[in-house]
């Protein structure tokens, strides 16, 4: 749908018409090259098409990191995770995975038990949603890890 985005800069007009010539040029179906057209309202939608593109084309600049001027908000939020998660005793690693909907903590085995770092998981929680904003929920998982190696001769 903003395929007129990607065309040279010297040709005038909304992206939308644009992308639309080009959709037409190349013989797109007709519905699609309305629904790009329509997708920013510079034609009146005359089906559905366009307006579930307007949706979708809503939901993918919403989304973080979508946007350049959001990217350092979104850089800056996954930071600001990492940094919380580091902040307590035991902390080896943090990891702010699925966009920030998710944060991986690696601890020391030798200074985190299995009980606390049930704890840790919870304080950490408990931390992010004092200190920071953000959409939806955050997911918190400690990774304590034992290995034990053997060599059978």
């Amino acid at each position: 749908h903003d395929i007129g985005k990607a065309v040279d800069h010297e040709i005038e007009g909304p992206h939308a018409l644009i992308g639309a010539d080009l959709a037409k040029k190349y013989g797109e179906a007709s519905r699609v090259v309305h629904a790009i057209a329509a997708h920013h309202e510079d034609e009146s939608p005359h089906d559905i098409l366009p307006i579930l593109v307007q949706a979708a084309d809503a939901l993918s600049g919403a989304r973080p990191g979508a946007r350049r001027e959001m990217l350092a908000n979104y850089l800056k939020r996954l930071e600001d995770l990492e940094e919380i998660a580091k902040s307590f005793a035991g902390v080896e690693k943090s990891y702010a995975i699925q966009a920030g909907r998710e944060i991986r903590i690696i601890v020391e085995n030798q200074k985190i038990s299995d009980d606390a770092a049930t704890v840790l998981a919870r304080d950490i929680a408990k931390k992010i949603e004092t200190e920071l904003s953000y959409p939806g929920q955050i997911r918190v998982t400690v990774i304590r890890e034992t290995r034990a190696v053997e060599y059978a001769k």
